[in-house]
């Protein structure tokens, strides 16, 4: 009589949809995070000491030397999440251990986010949200209070034109903008003339020209501070800056200082630097009306959550029975 075959552990560190989680259960020997507490430092070691499979989000820190102690059984980390900037991919692929993430399923909800960010701060959504529940709102209407900025016929510069910034394109030309953006590579003519897009090999040159630039690129050694003190003093006075992506890609220090000496108008911010703390630069232009910040919630709808568990599981599934998980991710993809 054959043994049975054992199930893989799989360590989940956040809480997940209940659907999701009891998928996992009922095909993997899988022990839940019920707190939904970022795990400690000891609890990530002991994880990745036991677990066959590590199930992390971007609250984890997965480096080279939490890698380090890993035991031998350790052999996917299946990430939660798109981006990968929280994981040394290399360190892992360096022990043999395999890193798979769920691209795709956010798109259209971290697109969606941007550009209600883009309004929110063009037409100062969330200052105006506050009039009424504070009583604030004593005088009226009136021809010259709460103005903002139309944002039809304006350019929006993209950076980053993957899926998420091509979902933005898509839905910014309905609202009448002019699309320009920079890449690593140029998209193919196809899709540029489907967006109608102005390609940029140089991000200085656009940054220059633009009236909204969108953050839409992932966090990587080459992106960190990718708009720099320096790229930042190029826009016009009147530009305005969105960031869906990572905190880590806009010198937070510098985008705070030229909006408070007025030669940036604007922010809409859903990703920090030091997540979860905010700057208290930001905060008090929020309370200013000068920036719009939100809690990372770009991703947040119950579809996407529910579809990147999906896409984990197909990835643990995949790779226990042998074959390459469809989300592989490698050094030279980042």
């Amino acid at each position: 009589m054959s043994s049975l075959k054992r199930k893989p552990l799989v360590v989940v560190t956040r809480r997940l949809p209940d659907v999701v989680e009891t998928r996992m259960r009922e095909l993997f020997d899988t022990r839940l995070n019920h707190d939904d507490k970022p795990l400690s430092p000891a609890a990530l070691v002991q994880a990745v000491q036991e677990a066959d499979v590590l199930v992390p989000t971007l609250t984890d820190e997965i480096d080279a030397s939490l890698l380090a102690q890993a035991g031998p059984q350790l052999r996917l980390i299946a990430n939660f999440g798109n981006g990968v900037d929280h994981i040394d991919v290399d360190s892992a692929l360096q022990r043999g251990i395999t890193v798979t993430n769920t691209p795709g399923v956010l798109t259209e909800d971290t697109a969606d986010m941007t550009m209600a960010l883009i309004l929110a701060v063009a037409r100062r959504i969330t200052e105006g949200a506050r009039i009424i529940p504070e009583e604030s709102w004593t005088t009226g209407w009136s021809p010259t209070w709460m103005l903002g900025r139309r944002i039809t016929g304006k350019r929006l510069g993209i950076v980053g034109m993957g899926r998420i910034g091509q979902a933005l394109a898509r839905r910014a030309r309905a609202f009448g903008l002019s699309i320009h953006y920079h890449n690593r590579r140029r998209v193919s003519a196809r899709t540029e003339a489907e967006l109608e897009a102005t390609y940029w090999e140089s991000l200085d040159q656009m940054l220059a020209r633009v009236d909204i630039v969108s953050v839409n690129c992932p966090h990587t050694p080459a992106t960190y501070h990718l708009l720099s003190a320096r790229r930042l003093k190029l826009l016009k006075p009147e530009a305005v800056v969105v960031n869906t992506a990572r905190g880590e890609v806009i010198d937070e220090t510098a985008l705070a200082r030229l909006i408070e000496v007025g030669d940036i108008a604007g922010a809409g911010l859903d990703v920090f630097e030091q997540e979860p703390a905010v700057s208290p630069r930001l905060v008090k232009l929020a309370k200013a009306g000068k920036v719009v910040l939100l809690p990372h919630m770009g991703s947040a709808t119950h579809e996407s959550r529910i579809d990147m568990g999906e896409k984990v599981i197909i990835n643990i599934k995949t790779f226990m029975d042998g074959h390459r998980p469809p989300d592989r991710v490698l050094p030279s993809m980042l």
